[in-house]
């Protein structure tokens, strides 16, 4: 039976406690306000109105919207680059580590092109695409596309060996409600109950040619031949409904440096007919745990990233993840819900992140297994019974230092030590970003629609 519906007044509004979700079984959800703070869902006010929330900015893709209006550019990687990070980059000094000599002959075997621009009201979002050229003739193979129509954009990928995100333009402010309608979902998982399709694609990647996570490993030989690397095709394939990242120009990378640079994140991580331990999905209607096999493999994974090491050989992040299961920090990684994708568009999700009063919360709301309509919340304060949000502080002063420390790497390349992992008088921006920015991983499209912006009323 589902459990009774519960609001987040009932479970106390103290931001020191976890609060494992506000569920609505078959109504909306109307949450208090304060400290509270919620969205009033549909029907409360004008369109794109929240309980609590001023609407500052709003993308309904009304207006046509056609990525090939814009040129590709080369993207030589290193300082000079627009996209250069840190060690943990498409040429960075972690993969000259792990994979000694051999890496950068495997990354002359390709060439990066990328593409930008910004849209809607005074450019508040940025599109950006990366694709690879690998057969040497100055153009990228199979690129993605970023296009609109209708009221809705449309993210297509039709080769893992690319990238394509929609990103703030600008720092997010010191609160903040941002959320997104998705209309539209073939980034693999089951279909029909079955992760083989009817059109021969896998997990919602094409039959054609290998696809492996060349060039980028966290280990092993990297003399290996294109071909021979990881299978990716029955890995794993996902999106990002919404994340919030630790740098200012949020672009496609390699997997690695995605994983080292998230603060919180709702994304589908659909691994195909596994049957192992790693994976876990709440059953939001028992409140129990199961085997991730008991899923359809469209799940949405809500994971606050804290600063212990989740790997001892390559970046990321520990998860922190609250669920109607409980809470779990590490181990297996926790599916808070299993979506529905066949009911799109007629039964659309919404996904939102906020940043309110010393706290981020995950929201998500749609069609899901085993309880219908509901709206899910998972709240955690920046710092909460010891577990930091990794890299939450915008500003120097709202952070003391207690949680720096250097990680440490070693390969065929010798040792490489990443020092000052978040020191006193740090800063990290609030940039949040929607779609696929996995160059070795992730293949198919998508649909999005009505990105909204708000801050406190």
């Amino acid at each position: 039976m589902p459990r009774p519906r519960r609001t987040r007044g009932e479970k106390g509004c103290d931001m020191r406690n976890s609060v494992r979700g506000a569920v609505a079984l078959t109504l909306p959800l109307i949450l208090p306000a304060a400290l509270c703070a919620g969205p009033a869902h549909a029907g409360a006010g004008p369109p794109g109105a929240r309980e609590g929330w001023r609407l500052v900015a709003a993308e309904p893709f009304n207006r046509h919207l056609d990525d090939a209006k814009v040129p590709w550019k080369r993207d030589s990687d290193g300082p000079s680059s627009p996209y250069d990070v840190d060690m943990y980059d498409n040429d960075g000094a972690y993969f000259d580590t792990v994979g000694g000599p051999a890496f950068r002959e495997r990354l002359a075997e390709m060439k990066t092109y990328r593409k930008s621009f910004s849209f809607g009201k005074r450019g508040w979002l940025t599109a950006e695409l990366a694709a690879r050229d690998a057969d040497g003739d100055g153009r990228p193979d199979q690129p993605p596309t970023l296009t609109s129509g209708k009221g809705v954009a449309h993210l297509n990928e039709p080769v893992h060996q690319a990238g394509v995100v929609i990103r703030s333009t600008r720092d997010l402010p010191a609160e903040y409600r941002v959320e997104m309608t998705l209309r539209g979902l073939e980034f693999g998982g089951q279909r029909d109950g079955s992760w083989d399709y009817p059109d021969g694609r896998i997990n919602g990647y094409s039959p054609e040619g290998c696809k492996t996570n060349f060039p980028w490993a966290s280990g092993g030989d990297f003399t290996r031949p294109e071909c021979e690397w990881a299978n990716v095709r029955t890995d794993s394939n996902g999106f990002y409904y919404m994340s919030i990242m630790d740098y200012r120009r949020v672009a496609p990378h390699n997997n690695i440096f995605i994983h080292a640079h998230r603060k919180v994140a709702m994304d589908g991580y659909n691994r195909y007919k596994y049957t192992g331990s790693g994976l876990l999905y709440c059953n939001p209607a028992t409140g129990e745990y199961e085997p991730y096999s008991a899923g359809t493999g469209n799940g949405v994974n809500a994971l606050f990233m804290t600063d212990d090491r989740r790997y001892a050989t390559m970046p990321g992040t520990e998860y922190l993840m609250e669920s109607e299961c409980g809470f779990k920090k590490g181990g297996a990684i926790v599916s808070a819900v299993d979506m529905k994708p066949g009911l799109l568009p007629d039964e659309p999700y919404t996904f939102a992140i906020e940043r309110r009063d010393g706290a981020y919360t995950m929201e998500m709301s749609g069609v899901f297994a085993h309880v219908g309509q509901a709206t899910f919340r998972y709240t955690r304060a920046f710092v909460q019974d010891g577990e930091p949000i990794w890299h939450y502080n915008q500003r120097p002063d709202e952070y003391d230092g207690r949680f720096n420390a250097d990680w440490t790497w070693e390969g065929p390349g010798g040792t490489l030590t990443d020092r000052d992992t978040w020191p006193a008088g740090s800063a990290y921006p609030d940039r949040f970003m929607v779609g696929d920015p996995h160059m070795n991983f992730y293949e198919g499209n998508a649909q999005v629609d009505d990105i909204r912006l708000y801050v406190p009323r």
